[in-house]
Formats: structure tokens, C-alpha cells, sequence
């Protein structure tokens, strides 16, 4: 089958690596040259436009777009939804915000162009084990496009998903990775507690290892933990800084419009908020208030 790819970043140059592999014809563009370069060192056509893409693809033409949430995708959509034509199909494999999914979906329905979206995990290890997809939109265009999804998923009857109409698969991607949220949090608060039974002198690395056969808590995040502390037992070179890239915020949005309580991804993403901060306002009023009622020690500031 013959896709055009659009974003070649580390995600989706695995991607487009993948599918090379398993037989597809992939015609790439990525506004970097270097990063089209190493397509074509893997077997895909580079092209130098979305013009040129769109026109060396043969009707009807399939786009998958894996590019950065936000402005980046919506101009790449916006530009796609007047160059292709009738009956063509743009896949969105970013993180995308549903609710932005269901409006650029609408706009290329304007044109009688069709839209997936599609929930991409899978992260940097995706070329060697696959990718867990979570597809939303029609079910004729999504079965039309299966050899794609079944390329990139981790064998032929796993790690593929049509969950639901247009829309559905990035909400379901975006709760995907708010229970990320909560689970990495889970096993940070377990280690550190370990951590700190200092006269067990516990050995962490061994601890994670032997978690990873028979325990009700292994998984591929359990994995990486072990590997994480494998390379460095007491990760000292690494700051105590954790970004979000926005899922988890969309996830807890959607739990207070639902009414749907999610105590566990909600304080998961707190604790990163928390993890940002350099003496945080909050902790440093906590302690003028002991001092203030009870008389309680503070730590001062030097200077």
C-alpha cells in the first residue's frame, strides 16, 4: 500500500522506517532536508513539498500527518484540505486535543476529504515493537487503510484499535496517557520510599528486575524503570524537573465536564506542576504559619 508521510521526526521517521519495512510504498516530507535524507536512506521517496507529495501519490491518496499538537498540525491540515481532493484520506498520528481532531475533521468533510484519528503509543521503541494505535473515524476508510495500521501495530491481531467515531481515538489516547500519568507516578513514589529505608540498604536496580516476571505491578513502564536504574541507581545526574506535553491536563479537563472523579491522573499532574517549582510559594507559607501559631522552627535564607 502507498502513504504519504508528513513529519519525520523521531516518532515518525520510525514510523515511516516501519512501514518501509513491511512492503508500503511511503512518500515523505518533512520541511527538515536532513530528516527527508534519512528517509530515503531507509527506502522511502522523499519529495520537497506537500504539493509534491500530493501529486506523486496515487487517488485516492492516504497522509499521515505526525507533526507537534497545535499550530504546527493545524496549518499542515488547514494546507492539505486544498491540495488534496475528493475521496482522499489525512491521518493525524500526533497527540492532538480531540476537540481540535473533530474540528479539523469537519473542515476537510467541507472539501469531501475524510479524516482519522489516530492514537499513536509507542514512543522511541516503536520501530523494534510496534505501536499501539487507537483509530477513530468511518469504518470503510478505516478498513480501507488497515495494511497501514496492521504494519505499525505490534503483530496482526494486537495493538490496533478502531474505538469510535471521528474524534474518539485521540480521547481515547489522551485517557491512555493520563493512566500513564498516574502509573509513572505510582512507581516513583514506591522507589523513593524504598529509597529512603536507608539501614535495608535496598538495592533498587534488583528490586525493579525481579518485578518484571510473576508481580501483579509488571509492565513495559516497570521495564523502563528498571533500565532507568540500571544505568543509574541513584539517577544523580538527572534534575527532579517532570514536564507534561498535555494529555494529562485534556484528561483532567474532560473528568470536571464529565463529572467523572480522577483523583490518581488529577494529583499525578499536580506532582509534576509541583516538580517545576524551586521553594515553592505554597511550602514556604506552610512554614510561616507553623511559626506563626505554634512558634514552630523555619529553615531561613542565607543573605
Amino acid at each position: 500500500m502507498e502513504i504519504g508521510m508528513v513529519g519525520l521526526g523521531r516518532m515518525g521517521g520510525n514510523m515511516a522506517h516501519r512501514l518501509v519495512n513491511a512492503g508500503h510504498r511511503v512518500l515523505a516530507y518533512d520541511r527538515d532536508e536532513a530528516a527527508v535524507a534519512a528517509s530515503q536512506a531507509i527506502g522511502a521517496s522523499g519529495v520537497a513539498s506537500l504539493e509534491a507529495l500530493a501529486e506523486k501519490l496515487t487517488a485516492p491518496r492516504a497522509v499521515w500527518v505526525m507533526l507537534p499538537s497545535g499550530q504546527p498540525t493545524d496549518a499542515t491540515i488547514q494546507s492539505l484540505g486544498s491540495i488534496l481532493q475528493r475521496g482522499d484520506v489525512v491521518l493525524d498520528g500526533g497527540n492532538s486535543y480531540y476537540k481540535d481532531s473533530i474540528r479539523r475533521g469537519e473542515m476537510l468533510a467541507s472539501h469531501g476529504i475524510e479524516f482519522l484519528d489516530v492514537g499513536s503509543s509507542g514512543g522511541v521503541w516503536g520501530l523494534v515493537h510496534g505501536y499501539a494505535l487507537m483509530v477513530g473515524g468511518k469504518a470503510d476508510v478505516v478498513e480501507r487503510l488497515e495494511p497501514i495500521f496492521h504494519s505499525l501495530a505490534p503483530s496482526e491481531d494486537s495493538g490496533y484499535a478502531h474505538v469510535g467515531p471521528m474524534g474518539s481515538g485521540h480521547f481515547v489516547k489522551m485517557v491512555h496517557n493520563g493512566i500513564e500519568y498516574g502509573l509513572m507516578q505510582a512507581y516513583a513514589e514506591g522507589f523513593e520510599l524504598m529509597a529512603a529505608k536507608e539501614e535495608f540498604d535496598l538495592d533498587l536496580p534488583k528490586i525493579a528486575e525481579s518485578w518484571r516476571e510473576g508481580s501483579v505491578v509488571r509492565s513495559w513502564l516497570l521495564e523502563l524503570t528498571a533500565a532507568a536504574l540500571k544505568e543509574e541507581p541513584g539517577l544523580e545526574s538527572l534534575r527532579a524537573y517532570v514536564d507534561d506535553s498535555g494529555e494529562g491536563r485534556w484528561t483532567v479537563h474532560e473528568s470536571v465536564e464529565l463529572g467523572v472523579p480522577a483523583p490518581v491522573i488529577t494529583l499525578s499532574l499536580q506532582q509534576r506542576f509541583r516538580s517545576r517549582q524551586e521553594e515553592p510559594f505554597g511550602a514556604r507559607l506552610l512554614a510561616a504559619l507553623r511559626n506563626q501559631f505554634g512558634g514552630h522552627a523555619v529553615r531561613r535564607t542565607e543573605g
